[in-house]
């Protein structure tokens, strides 16, 4: 751990034009003292966010933008911080202060004192909607059901790393990302803090039901590849009982006088096959796509602007 060291703090910004100012000066103030870089990536902004930044530029030296050509998403803002973060250690955290910055100076102790990754925890209060709470707790026990690699209830994307481990993760042109699982895949000294998430200052969540469960999705598809061997079992099992269910019907009709009779049996049937071919069919093509983008190699994010 280097003497004097210089701290970056890496904050996504998507239309949060009532949060910057304000989380510039709880910054300065949590810093005071300290060397260090404030990074704002304007994640294709429609507001008045990106001239915000710039002015911002202009009158501390320590804040810097940059600005993508569309919205490419949160984790790829992530990584364009990180890509051009240069302090000793890379702090991740959103603009709309519900990672509370009074937190920092404790995160950057841990590390001070050998943890390679200081990640949070998110301990939702009496003022979470329940149906937050609930998604987030099936999201995360589903996820680690499936997922290889086991990711904490809770972890959150505000999290302290070593330029050790910001060196290895730059290297990481995988799409689509997901950075709470791969801080968990490469190790390293790890410790976690508990927090108790602030309210929004402003503004409204930019996550939809439709972007919790995309992320979802590329949190279970990215680490792990259970999904498949989850249809492999689905299939053999339903063939089985399908093969047992023909073996009966030849029975009745050649030692019974019984009549077979049921089209809704056999409707019943083929729905129910029908319904998990297109379950699987529709997991492989879940991997088959992210091999299918990968392979383009196309870039995370584009950058139009930038003060770096």
């Amino acid at each position: 751990m280097p003497e004097s060291f210089k701290i970056s703090i890496v904050l996504p910004a998507f239309n949060e034009e009532t949060n910057i100012r304000v989380m510039v000066d709880q910054l300065t103030n949590q810093l005071a003292g300290f060397d260090y870089e404030i990074i704002f990536v304007d994640d294709g902004s429609q507001d008045g966010t990106l001239q915000i930044l710039k002015q911002l530029c202009t009158e501390n030296s320590k804040v810097h933008f940059l600005s993508f050509s569309r919205n490419f998403g949160h984790q790829n803002a992530l990584k364009a911080g990180l890509d051009h973060a240069c302090g000793d250690c890379v702090i991740f955290m959103d603009c709309d202060l519900q990672h509370p910055p009074e937190l920092l100076l404790k995160m950057v102790h841990l590390w001070q004192s050998g943890n390679e990754v200081v990640y949070t925890i998110r301990q939702d209060g009496r003022n979470t909607p329940l149906l937050k709470r609930t998604t987030a707790a099936l999201f995360y026990r589903f996820l680690n059901l499936l997922s290889d690699v086991p990711i904490t209830h809770g972890r959150a994307d505000f999290f302290l790393i070593d330029r050790i481990v910001a060196d290895v993760l730059k290297n990481y042109d995988e799409s689509p990302l997901f950075y709470r699982g791969m801080l968990s895949w490469v190790g390293f000294k790890q410790v976690a803090v508990k927090y108790e998430a602030h309210q929004r200052f402003s503004g409204k969540t930019k996550y939809s039901f439709k972007k919790m469960f995309e992320f979802a999705v590329d949190g279970i598809t990215s680490f792990s590849i259970k999904p498949l061997r989850v249809s492999i079992f689905c299939g053999s099992f339903l063939s089985a009982g399908a093969f047992i269910y023909l073996m009966f019907i030849i029975y009745q009709k050649v030692f019974t006088n019984h009549t077979i009779s049921g089209w809704s049996s056999i409707l019943a049937s083929v729905l129910l096959l029908g319904g998990i071919q297109l379950i699987v069919l529709g997991i492989m093509g879940e991997y088959l796509g992210k091999l299918f983008m990968n392979a383009k190699r196309r870039p995370n994010y584009i950058i139009r602007d930038k003060s770096l």
